[in-house]
């Protein structure tokens, strides 16, 4: 969690111009009156369907101009306010408890799975023998619980900024994490990603993972998608090892916002990279990944361990054959990006420096409608 704090709360109306796990918000503040009157359906005002939203606290996420998505609040759990950011988390019909970081949903009790075991796993079970793994971000706790899964994992060093959100994480959302912060195997620390890594041994890290918020401007978290921090995170990699990122939508109508300049970024210093996308339902679009190994000559993340159903029996032999999602015929769906992504990917020159950096440029608005009498 790398974010500046902007306070929303229930008994007013809260705009946040974003991106989802965007790591700066611009917020403006407006009147329940003068929203409902300026959006049709919602509040009561005229539409079909505007009459859902008479009754009870909803929170309403714009995703682009003409298209939101709304939920609609049963209780509010917990909110507090740390160093870099407000906090909130909140019972819904649809997804169980949201995670909300400045007002924006960040990820959802019924779904986080999907994401966390996307995140990990593919390059968790590439590898041969992952002992030692970098988790850059990740404050909630949920990546770092499925790294742990592995049981060849004898260090797993994460580093996020905001200690105050690990330590509500724990509290208030204890499933994201499910005892992962208590493993001996755990090093947690508290500080800038970069420096952390910065400080690790050269060729000693096997796998690491990039759980990071999209590179935002004037957000600290940018130049941890650029060549510099690559070339970095390359010379931490022992041999064989791999490097995975979290890198934003990926669908057929967003996936140039950055997914594509990602991995074409990684290209310049990788010699074997991959992206693969995954639906999450709670973030309403295909969310994308980057995977890259060390090695010109490593097996292929892709497609190596299939051909003799090598990727199921790496995974019972971990005891990992019962993952609630992840398994080799998910992973072959997860890497069979469509015509449309790839053509982007193949065509995309954009390269991610810090000198020349590239930032998100669709934003979300987060909205919390007050109840109603």
């Amino acid at each position: 969690f790398m974010r500046s704090a902007a306070f929303r709360a229930f008994n007013r109306v809260a705009v946040s111009v974003t991106t989802r796990h965007a790591s700066r918000r611009t917020t403006t503040t407006t009147r329940a009156s003068n929203m409902a009157a300026s959006s049709t359906g919602m509040g009561g005002a005229g539409g079909i369907g505007g009459d859902v939203f008479n009754n009870g606290t909803w929170y309403h996420e714009v995703l682009e101009e003409g298209l939101a998505i709304s939920y609609r609040v049963e209780k509010v759990l917990h909110r507090g306010t740390s160093k870099f950011q407000t906090v909130e988390v909140v019972k819904t019909k649809a997804f169980g408890s949201l995670l909300l970081t400045d007002g924006l949903m960040q990820s959802a009790q019924d779904d986080e799975y999907v994401y966390h075991q996307s995140l990990v796993h593919p390059a968790m079970a590439a590898h041969p023998c992952p002992k030692k793994v970098f988790i850059a971000g990740g404050g909630e706790g949920a990546t770092l619980r499925e790294v742990l899964k592995h049981p060849s994992v004898e260090e797993a060093m994460m580093v996020d900024i905001d200690g105050e959100v690990v330590e509500m994480c724990k509290e208030h959302t204890a499933f994201y994490s499910a005892g992962a912060y208590d493993d001996p195997r755990t090093k947690l620390i508290i500080g800038d990603a970069y420096a952390g890594l910065e400080a690790c041994a050269d060729g000693s890290i096997d796998v690491i993972i990039g759980d990071l918020c999209d590179p935002l401007e004037g957000g600290p978290c940018y130049q941890l998608y650029t060549t510099g921090f690559y070339e970095m995170c390359k010379a931490k990699l022992a041999p064989g090892g791999i490097l995975i990122t979290q890198s934003g939508c990926a669908s057929t109508r967003d996936c140039h916002h950055v997914f594509t300049a990602i991995h074409h970024t990684l290209k310049q210093v990788f010699p074997q990279v991959w992206g693969y996308t995954v639906c999450v339902p709670s973030f309403t679009s295909e969310w994308g990944f980057n995977i890259a190994t060390k090695e010109a000559d490593a097996i292929s993340v892709a497609d190596g361990l299939h051909a003799d159903g090598g990727l199921d029996k790496r995974l019972a032999e971990r005891g990992l054959g019962e993952l609630s999602y992840y398994d080799a015929i998910t992973h072959t769906r997860m890497f069979s990006l469509n015509r449309i992504v790839r053509d982007k990917c193949r065509d995309e020159t954009r390269v991610m420096t810090v000198e020349n950096p590239l930032f998100m440029t669709a934003s979300h608005t987060g909205v919390f409608e007050a109840e109603k009498k």
